[in-house]
């Protein structure tokens, strides 16, 4: 595989098709979990956060919320 060709390649598309694209490579990646491995700081953190919420598990705001909060951050 030529890899600068292909980058080459891919630089050329649209904006449009290159997230398309990005995306069709994360769901290839998300289709193998158990080929991704987590580094150990990325072990750690999920390690905190699944004690903080078992902790704390009310403490947690909706998707609805996230996405309003940001949405209004970025008509700021």
């Amino acid at each position: 595989m030529d890899l600068t060709g292909t980058l080459a390649e891919i630089i050329s598309l649209s904006v449009n098709d290159r997230i398309r694209l990005v995306q069709a490579i994360w769901d290839s990646i998300s289709a193998d979990p158990e080929h991704l491995e987590l580094t150990e700081s990325q072990r750690i953190e999920l390690s905190r956060r699944l004690l903080d919420h078992e902790t704390n598990p009310n403490a947690v705001i909706s998707w609805q919320q996230v996405k309003a909060r940001t949405m209004a951050r970025l008509q700021q």
